[in-house]
């Protein structure tokens, strides 16, 4: 999948272009336009940095349409409202949790203290409402929190990815390949593969 964010003139709608590799091409609608980066774009480095196949934009990448969405061009596969809302509805806590550790990046890439101690009570204050386990859930399906240095190295790639947008003139834009598994969305919405 891939995805383009425009620089645009500061105070405008923001928004990127999503590729699906289905051939389905959709705009997605974020904050206001500015010099920081997006939100959208700091979750897709974070959830591809600390290799997040089920968070915001692997479940964008097997289907999932949000309200934010547009679609562009292509033609959506038969039933693809219904698989968007199973895999809303079944990989909601998923999302929360890549939301969450997004945030944790975030704050981890502006702290002065980025030593490993330092990184581990962010990281129990920034998540103490994730569930150990979810009802129902295999605990072997957990997903286990990242180390500091995992965290570190997700917060050096959103350091690397401002200054790149920093640097883009109104007009140009990033683009992303995302090439995460899909493996356990797919398992999750009942799909091959």
């Amino acid at each position: 999948m891939r995805v383009t964010f425009p620089r645009l003139a500061d105070h405008q709608r923001a928004y990127a272009v999503i590729e699906r590799d289905d051939g389905v091409v959709y705009q997605l609608f974020g904050g206001t336009a500015g010099p920081g980066l997006s939100h959208d774009i700091r979750h897709l480095i974070v959830e591809r940095e600390l290799r997040i196949s089920d968070g915001i934009w692997g479940a964008i990448a097997a289907g999932v349409v949000y309200e934010s969405m547009r679609h562009l061009s292509g033609r959506r596969p038969p039933h693809a409202a219904d698989r968007s809302a199973e895999l809303k509805r079944t990989q909601r806590n998923r999302v929360m949790r890549a939301e969450l550790l997004a945030n944790l990046v975030e704050a981890v890439a502006v702290l002065d203290d980025q030593s490993p101690d330092r990184i581990m009570r962010l990281t129990r204050e920034k998540l103490s409402v994730v569930p150990i386990v979810e009802p129902g859930m295999d605990p072997g399906e957990v997903i286990a929190v990242p180390p500091p240095q995992a965290l570190l190295t997700a917060a050096r790639a959103l350091q690397v990815e401002a200054a790149r947008w920093a640097r883009l003139r109104v007009g140009e834009a990033l683009v992303y390949e995302w090439r995460c598994p899909l493996r356990s969305l797919r398992k999750a919405s009942g799909a091959a593969g």
